[in-house]
């Protein structure tokens, strides 16, 4: 966190993964990185202080005791006086021994990624955005997503969760990220595909891309891009959608990288990737991870939580076209 240009924040992020799921030092551990009033903006709720931490934590704790944990990669950007903000990627697995959010234990063994926006300024964390796969979760160990979503919305009160804009609270950090010319770039193109430039994709996408996307899917090349950008936008079609941080990073040794958080917001007016359209307003939040190389985007990490996108689909409010949408299953 002292370094002039934040190069050491990667490893602060890095030790922090370690606190809360190598050490689970959930108590004074977690309280010492955390600022009293952090903003914990989790997919599926909203909270504040470690206390939203520990909660999450301890939900994934219960069902999947040995839990290991890994960073795949922590792009930033910032600077210690004004603060840092690092997009954490996450590789997470673990064997369903435990009860809890989930079911009755089955022993099945998971692995699904996380992944978060992080500030914060003088080594306290102020401000979260979080994701987990929760699609990958719950496919494998057989469970139906709008199903384990339908019963999950029932049991939370709708000023916890799932997070959208009517829920937030400002928080310290008001930046962008940074001008960097490769996330500038995915931010270009990412915003054309998702204004139907679909043809960007086989202008820009290595054709050999390897791709992850939600659900644990593992894609290649334009093809499976198209798939997965298409589905998105087409169940949303006029959707609002925007970018809120980029970053982009040319380290010693590493791939030119870029992070984005993005979000669409808008109706399920359209058949794509959540089936019938229910009419219900939704707010997706997202984030992406890119690597590049000589012939183009040649690797991709983007996640929404499946679960917290259903819950919104199946919330009270939404009740009728809910039933339509649970006759047609």
């Amino acid at each position: 966190m002292q370094g002039q240009h934040g190069e050491d924040y990667p490893a602060f992020l890095r030790a922090m993964a370690g606190t809360l799921w190598t050490e689970r030092a959930l108590d004074a551990g977690l309280a010492g990185i955390c600022h009293p009033q952090l903003i914990h903006r989790q997919a599926q709720a909203m909270g504040f202080g470690a206390g939203a931490i520990r909660a999450e934590a301890v939900e994934l704790l219960a069902a999947l005791p040995d839990l290991a944990v890994r960073t795949e990669d922590a792009i930033c950007s910032g600077a210690p006086r004004l603060g840092l903000l690092g997009s954490q990627r996450l590789l997470m697995q673990g064997s369903h021994d435990g009860a809890g959010a989930f079911g009755a234990p089955c022993g099945r063994r998971l692995r699904f990624r996380a992944m978060a926006d992080i500030y914060a300024k003088d080594g306290r964390i102020s401000e979260i955005w979080a994701l987990r796969d929760s699609g990958a979760i719950l496919r494998q160990l057989g469970l139906r997503v709008s199903d384990w979503a339908r019963e999950r919305a029932a049991c939370l009160d709708p000023e916890d969760g799932p997070f959208h804009p009517g829920l937030d609270q400002p928080g310290p950090y008001t930046g962008q990220g940074n001008g960097n010319h490769w996330g500038m770039a995915f931010a270009a193109l990412i915003e054309r595909i998702m204004a139907a430039g679909f043809s960007e994709i086989p202008a820009q996408y290595d054709p050999a891309a390897r791709l992850a996307y939600p659900g644990g899917v593992a894609a290649q090349g334009p093809g499976g891009a198209e798939r997965f950008w298409f589905g998105l936008r087409a169940a949303f079609p006029d959707a609002r959608f925007v970018i809120h941080h980029r970053i982009g990073r040319e380290d010693r040794l590493l791939p030119p990288r870029a992070a984005l958080r993005w979000s669409l917001t808008g109706r399920h007016s359209g058949w794509g990737a959540f089936g019938r359209p229910s009419g219900a307003e939704v707010h997706v939040m997202g984030i992406s991870h890119a690597e590049f190389g000589p012939s183009g985007l040649r690797r991709e990490w983007t996640l929404y939580d499946e679960a917290a996108v259903w819950m919104q689909i199946h919330a009270p409010r939404h009740a009728a076209p809910v039933a339509r949408v649970v006759a047609a299953e």
